[in-house]
């Protein structure tokens, strides 16, 4: 825009040092084999009539099938739902998605899922800065979602707890099963028959987007799951929209039966919007609170105890310091009575006052300084 000529900040690590740092991360990663061997252990009802031929399930085969989900639903969906749960719109995604699989297959048991990711997580073990590095960096991994018989707003929280308890968005799965021989062999087994993809926003592009989700592969290439959907949030003139591609071994399930599942899934979605918009639904997971140890119960009443304070809700959650911890004690041993601890101040003031202007002042005080505040 000034006429000069863009220069480019310098790219810190090459693809290809990322590509050979991946071969020792793998190395790094041998703590993870037990989470990835339960994960996908996890039972994988079938979709259709049979398991996955790759001679015969190819792309070729595949059909696809692509839905819309009214602005209406979407614009809160993707800001005040994930807000409300202090997530991540996978969270959400992903919840009513197992939800939306349970309804549609009868089963009430938990639901596997390839989560395919941007795969541009930090390293551990290098610390690789690749934000301006060129490539395609994708991840994909399983993901064990048990949404449980609950209602939709608790249902995100379990889901959302089961996907913080994968490292790093899930990096390590690939790593240990390819580039790690010694743990490859463990994790060689059939893919999840499910497959999930969220490409994020997009103001352009997006129908060439679209149509290169499940499109432009060989008709030989063996298809890599069941069912696929790939979604993406699309800014139209009517709106933001979500967008999702469905496609599907067209040898194992009709049309029918997708749309079903794509349906279900909608409406899991809208009926989780209309829950956090109508009811107030949402609140905190323990994962929100890494410093201490809370079940969900606790997190729940903790919730329930500030959330109309007058203070914004709860914000933290911190461990007591060992003075807090023995005035807590003192206050407790004391059994109601008067806590010795307590200092009240008494301060007389003369001359004119603003009482209004004093009250706004405290009030700042305390809305700056969120210590003043603590409970």
């Amino acid at each position: 825009m000034a006429g000069r000529e863009p220069e480019l900040a310098a790219v810190p690590v090459s693809f290809r040092r990322w590509a050979k740092c991946l071969v020792e991360e793998a190395r790094a990663r041998v703590g993870e084999v037990e989470l990835w061997r339960e994960i996908c252990a996890t039972p994988d009802p079938l979709l259709g009539t049979r398991p996955l031929d790759a001679v015969v399930d190819t792309a070729g085969t595949a059909r696809q099938l692509e839905l819309r989900l009214p602005a209406e639903v979407t614009t809160f969906l993707l800001s005040g739902v994930p807000a409300a749960f202090h997530g991540e719109i996978n969270d959400v995604l992903l919840a009513a998605l197992a939800r939306a699989v349970q309804r549609w297959r009868g089963v009430s048991g938990p639901v596997l899922v390839d989560v395919e990711g941007h795969g541009r997580q930090e390293l551990s073990a290098a610390g690789l800065d690749v934000s301006r590095t060129v490539g395609w960096f994708t991840s994909v991994h399983p993901v064990r979602l048990d949404p449980g018989q609950v209602g939709v707003a608790s249902a995100v929280k379990r889901v959302k707890e089961q996907l913080r308890a994968i490292p790093d968005k899930g990096i390590g799965y690939g790593l240990l099963r390819y580039l790690n021989p010694d743990t490859a062999a463990e994790l060689s087994g059939p893919d999840p028959q499910l497959g999930f993809n969220y490409l994020g926003r997009f103001r352009t592009g997006v129908d060439t987007m679209a149509a290169g989700l499940a499109s432009g592969r060989d008709a030989g290439m063996p298809l890599a799951h069941v069912v696929e959907v790939n979604a993406l949030t699309e800014d139209t003139a009517d709106g933001t929209e979500l967008r999702a591609v469905w496609s599907w071994a067209g040898e194992l399930l009709g049309e029918d039966q997708v749309r079903d599942l794509a349906q279900a899934w909608f409406t899991e979605l809208t009926d989780l919007t209309h829950a956090v918009r109508t009811h107030n639904a949402g609140g905190h997971t323990p994962s929100d609170f890494p410093l201490v140890t809370l079940s969900q119960a606790d997190v729940d009443a903790l919730d329930a105890e500030y959330a109309a304070d007058g203070g914004g809700g709860l914000g933290e959650v911190l461990p007591l310091s060992p003075l807090q911890d023995g005035l807590a004690f003192h206050a407790d041993y004391s059994d109601g009575h008067r806590d010795v601890y307590t200092a009240q101040f008494i301060l007389e003031l003369t001359g004119p006052l603003d009482t209004d202007r004093l009250h706004a002042a405290a009030q700042a005080l305390l809305d700056r300084h969120t210590n003043l505040r603590a409970a």
